[in-house]
């Protein structure tokens, strides 16, 4: 693989005007495409296979009005009492008449007719049906929505428009540049060049236009959740400046050396490209593992952002090294400019292709400038791991798993407006809804009675209204609602508490269980509450399965990177500590409200079902990538004969820099989301910037140099019939090495 990113490096540094030119075309033409084709995304997410999903897809067939999408109009008046006088009355009547005519509802319920009045005669609460469901609901429709009531503020009355209705997609906005400033910082600070800098930037700015393009374009043919395109944003951007860095890092190094420019981004290319395209495999991998758990709307998730990580893996191998042949020596600091001339080899006066004249050339300065500097930090930094190696196992394998003691009380749920930011309709609507009636209204659910005909259905419904009724923490029933042959009951089902209560999960059960046994009818419980249960559940059981997955195949990956049987197997135990004390630290701030004031969460509740089984996917990508960078260098030194321990000094000496700033890049990145409003994308950003900064300080520059330093020698046993089976993979180049040493 190495000999051909070699020549992929050389061939695009030659013909760099062609190569911007087909990325610029490319990425010209999928924004047209995005442009025309765009569709919506989906704000719900549904769970084939689950009673709540038979429920809905029932209804959608048998009782559609009542499939569409509701709202829930809260309404406070002045003062208590006041719904009950003629005045009170002709307010709330009015405000109903004003949802009935909205454009896309089929219908408003009078309050007053359904008793959704509260005791003190102060709260009201108004349903209204629509036509289709929330994903259908245009910005206009719910523009107008929004504005049901607003005649009745100015007389002291507060109207509160809720419900599925508002569901939106989040908003990218101006926060996510903290991350991407922050990340141009580092890279200056790194390269001392903002050409470098600049251009690092630009590839992986180019890459995220491409496959964020790319991925809307295709919005039209494929549904999207609101999430995946985030989430492909926030990897693609993080990805594409790493793989960007490590590639740049390389040729500079390697024009310090002597190698004239073409030798110089070939080599690079061969070797840290082969580490991206490694890398870059294990996210895509990860993430395109996600389908196995058989859940759409994550599958989509998983493939969008693996589409965005593929676009900036090419990228880097082909665009990246235009660029830097358009760079020039532009690339190294100004003060090394000088002494290291940067030319072609044919300029140079080679007549090979291995660059050997330039490097017999190359001067004094650039030798010590490019040579071991034994008093840089990284040095430094792994002399004192090795040294002090046993202590430094015992307090980072016991200060992680003190992080991630909170991580067995992580409990998962769907998110609901109870979490939605302060003073966002739905979070208004939401508070005002259990400030009169309590949080059982927040969530109600649904009970789908459907007999073979109308008899049937009609003699099932006094049992399966008095089953649900004697249920534990079931607060009321409503009377039923019938499809036009009446064949299709809906009962709707307030409980005590609210929607991610514990005791909520409970009496879902519960009310399965009780009407399981009525006959000649079928009855499903159904419900934005009852759907996120349902999906929490699935993705819990699903969470052991893929993580055994995955750590499987880090062992599998890393055995033909590495050659190696302990080094696998310590980078799978790594990546556990650094999974084990992300899910800590994040269940600790967005659960149990530790610090939450800090990432801007004002209400603490149960992390997004799908958090921790992406987090997986996503960490374990990006724990390769560092493991791999750092160990291939360890491996490296020890081939070519090296002690284990002058190796891994070595390789952490060599790798720490750029690890470091790939680490903060993406950290940086990553933290930029935590300051939308969104708390699903807020918590999904959080916990990506605590996970690359664990694994890559902690794990990867701290417990891993400490853990080799350990094994010395036996790091590196591999049985010798295993070493034969296994294909050699040559991330590292070593093949490369010898065709060029030859020549």
């Amino acid at each position: 693989m190495a000999t051909l990113l070699y020549r992929l490096g050389r061939g695009s540094m030659r013909r760099r005007r062609l190569v911007a030119a087909i990325w610029l075309v490319v990425l010209v033409g999928l924004g047209l495409a995005a442009a025309t084709l765009r569709g919506p995304t989906a704000s719900n997410f549904t769970m084939p296979g689950t009673e709540s999903q038979r429920a809905l897809d029932l209804l959608d067939e048998q009782f559609p009005a009542a499939a569409g999408a509701t709202g829930t109009i809260a309404v406070k008046a002045p003062a208590a009492g006041q719904l009950g006088t003629p005045e009170g009355r002709a307010v709330v009547q009015a405000i109903t008449q004003e949802a009935m005519a909205l454009p896309g509802a089929v219908g408003a319920v009078d309050p007053f007719q359904v008793g959704a009045v509260s005791p003190d005669g102060r709260y009201a609460l108004i349903q209204v049906q629509f036509n289709g469901g929330a994903d259908t609901v245009t910005a206009e429709q719910r523009d107008a929505y929004e504005k049901v009531g607003a005649e009745a503020a100015p007389q002291g009355w507060q109207v509160a428009p809720g419900g599925e209705v508002l569901n939106t997609e989040p908003e990218v906005g101006s926060t996510e540049a903290i991350g991407v400033a922050v990340a141009l910082v580092v890279l200056v600070v790194t390269f001392g060049s903002l050409v470098a800098a600049g251009m690092t930037m630009l590839n992986a700015l180019i890459g995220v236009g491409v496959g964020m393009a790319g991925l809307y374009a295709l919005s039209n043919v494929v549904e999207l959740t609101s999430t995946a395109p985030i989430l492909a944003l926030m990897l693609g951007l993080a990805v594409g400046i790493d793989y960007s860095l490590f590639i740049t890092s390389r040729y500079r190094q390697n024009l310090l050396d002597g190698l004239p420019a073409d030798e110089a981004v070939g080599r690079a290319v061969g070797t840290a490209g082969s580490a991206v395209v490694f890398a870059g495999a294990t996210v895509v991998i990860a993430l395109a593992g996600l389908a196995v758990v058989n859940i759409p709307f994550l599958t989509v998730m998983g493939l969008a952002a693996a589409g965005t990580v593929t676009v900036a893996v090419l990228v880097a191998i082909t665009l990246q090294p235009a660029l830097l042949g358009f760079a020039g020596g532009r690339v190294l600091p100004r003060r090394l400019r000088a002494t290291v001339p940067v030319t072609t080899e044919e300029s140079a006066g080679a007549t090979t292709g291995d660059g050997s004249a330039a490097l017999d050339r190359a001067a004094p300065e650039a030798g010590t400038l490019a040579g071991e500097d034994r008093s840089a930090f990284g040095f430094r930094w792994a002399g004192l791991v090795t040294r002090f190696r046993i202590p430094v196992i015992l307090v980072g394998v016991l200060g992680l798993g003190l992080l991630a003691l909170p991580a067995p009380d992580m409990r998962l749920a769907l998110p609901d407006a109870g979490t939605a930011p302060a003073g966002s309709p739905a979070r208004v609507s939401n508070d005002l809804i259990t400030e009169g009636f309590g949080p059982g209204f927040t969530g109600r659910l649904a009970v789908v009675v459907a007999g073979d005909d109308a008899q049937a259905t009609a003699a099932a419904i006094p049992q399966v209204t008095g089953l649900v009724q004697g249920t534990e923490n079931v607060l009321a029933v409503a009377p039923p609602q019938l499809s036009p042959d009446g064949r299709t009951a809906l009962l709707g089902v307030i409980p005590q508490t609210g929607p991610t209560d514990p005791a909520t999960e409970t009496m879902v059960h519960d009310i399965r269980t009780a009407v399981a046994g009525v006959p000649n009818a079928d009855v499903l419980l159904t419900g934005v509450t009852a759907i996120g249960i349902d999906i929490s559940e699935k993705l819990s059981d699903a969470l052991p399965v893929y993580l055994m997955l995955v750590v499987g195949l880090s062992i599998l990956l890393l055995m033909l990177v590495f050659r190696s049987l302990l080094v696998p197997v310590k980078a799978a135990l790594g990546f556990l500590l650094t999974v084990a004390a992300t899910f800590g630290v994040t269940v600790a701030v967005f659960q149990q409200g530790h610090l939450a004031d800090l990432v801007g969460l004002d209400t603490p509740g149960p992390l997004i079902s799908f958090l921790p089984i992406l987090l997986i996917g996503i960490l374990f990508g990006l724990a390769m990538d560092y493991e791999v960078f750092l160990v291939s260098r360890m491996r490296e030194d020890f081939v070519h004969g090296d002690t284990a321990q002058q190796a891994t000094i070595n390789g952490m000496g060599h790798g720490a820099r750029v690890v470091t700033a790939a680490a903060l890049i993406m950290t940086s990145v990553f933290g930029g989301f935590v300051f939308l409003d969104d708390p699903v994308i807020k918590s999904m950003g959080f916990a990506l910037a605590i996970g690359v900064a664990i694994d890559a300080f902690v794990v990867r520059m701290t417990i891993v140099p400490a853990v080799m330093s350990l094994l010395g020698k036996a790091a590196w046993w591999l049985p010798r019939w295993l070493d034969r089976a296994l294909p050699n993979v040559d991330i590292e180049g070593e093949k490369l090495r010898a065709q060029l040493d030859k020549m």
